[in-house]
């Protein structure tokens, strides 16, 4: 089984939406996954596109992680244009970010353009940092 994270700026919108967006049908203990869950978040929030002064996480462009039982961690992710770039360097930054995450396994960033990115992504944090309002 898996714990999902549905990453439209969980945290930013809801406090509790980490952990209550995520399914409950997994081996780990659960405050193991809550613990991932937050570490991943705190890892993607270090991560930024080189052209753009905000995190891609407060962007927006991290729409699902799937932590699973052996921990492996699934991504997906978008970039806010196919022409990005960054299109060749960001997945491997989101890659390596959680990888340095203790107790995570293997990491997979799946690179995906539906739904596409758009503005309304984007959290309040984000709108702020790039004067957006």
């Amino acid at each position: 089984m898996t714990d999902t994270i549905e990453a439209k700026n969980l945290e930013a919108k809801n406090p509790d939406a980490r952990t209550s967006n995520m399914q409950t049908h997994s081996a780990l203990p659960p405050e193991e996954t809550d613990r991932l869950a937050g570490e991943i978040v705190a890892a993607l929030k270090t991560v930024f596109d080189p052209e753009i002064p905000a995190d891609i996480y407060e962007l927006g462009l991290i729409y699902k992680v799937d932590i699973k039982d052996d921990r492996t961690v699934d991504v997906e992710m978008t970039l806010t244009t196919p022409n990005c770039p960054a299109a060749g360097e960001l997945p491997t930054m989101v890659e390596n970010a959680i990888a340095s995450v203790p107790g995570v396994g293997v990491v997979n960033i799946n690179l995906i353009w539906e739904p596409p990115w758009t503005p309304d992504r984007m959290t309040d944090e984000a709108r702020l940092v790039l004067n957006m309002w």
